[in-house]
């Protein structure tokens, strides 16, 4: 499957990998700070996955396993890495890498979840559809009247962030938005309870779409709160963001 996914690398391809998961509507380009950050050091791989940037689009008989559809587009991507990598992901990716690490776990040395989804076992509800679908319109809307220096003039992110934030919206393919978001059969209770891959989970205060004492339960799994930040913590609060992931990727690196 992966072999058709459009697949971003970047930074020291003799350094150790981070495969990185980006979130619902974004792309494998929505990186720009982490790989100015980490490219020295780290090979970093970054797919657009399917229905997103210029990846393939899901086919309408599809739409209802798109769940599994990118699972098993992951989990190639992981098999094809020649040592054990490091998984990162944000939102719909943290929920993928989630799955994966547990798919996986001797392919997987650390795993880092950025707020990811909430995983329920079942398709996301049909208001959640609703909703976000509304926001990538309005987007690419302003997108299409020329407004992208506005978008980033009245963004709190850096430049680079909300540019390819914005570039990306576009790219995604709606009827997928409208019927397709299913992150899989297994909830986020039972995914935790079988991982057994040293894990930070990052959260904001509040406003998390991760579940309530999403971190309870495994010890391998260690939560860390970053106040101020919303769901996208990376960019909200980048220097405490980094800190914590960086320290956590260095105590776990053979």
């Amino acid at each position: 499957m992966t072999s058709a996914l459009t697949i971003h690398t970047y930074g020291n391809q003799s350094g150790p990998t981070v495969v990185v998961l980006h979130g619902l509507s974004d792309s494998g380009t929505n990186f720009p700070d982490l790989v100015a950050r980490w490219q020295q050091d780290w090979h970093i791989v970054a797919p657009d996955m399917r229905a997103h940037g210029t990846s393939p689009r899901f086919r309408p008989q599809e739409m209802a396993t798109s769940g599994e559809i990118m699972h098993a587009d992951v989990l190639e991507i992981i098999d094809a890495q020649t040592e054990p990598v490091a998984l990162l992901g944000h939102s719909m990716g943290g929920a993928l890498a989630l799955r994966a690490a547990v798919a996986r776990p001797e392919k997987v040395w650390a795993l880092v979840l950025e707020d990811p989804a909430h995983a329920t076992g079942g398709p996301s509800p049909s208001d959640v559809s609703t909703r976000f679908g509304e926001f990538v319109a309005e987007v690419s809307a302003r997108m299409e009247r020329g407004e992208l220096d506005r978008l980033i003039a009245e963004g709190t992110w850096s430049p680079t962030e909300t540019r390819e934030w914005a570039i990306s919206k576009p790219q995604v393919q709606r009827d997928y938005l409208a019927n397709g978001l299913h992150l899989g059969g297994q909830s986020w209770d039972e995914l935790i309870a079988a991982l057994t891959v040293p894990t930070l989970l990052v959260v904001p205060a509040r406003d998390s779409v991760a579940p309530p004492g999403s971190a309870a339960g495994n010890p391998l799994l260690t939560e860390v709160v970053i106040a101020g930040a919303g769901h996208c913590v990376r960019r909200d609060q980048p220097e405490a963001y980094f800190d914590a992931v960086e320290t956590f990727l260095a105590s776990h690196r053979g």
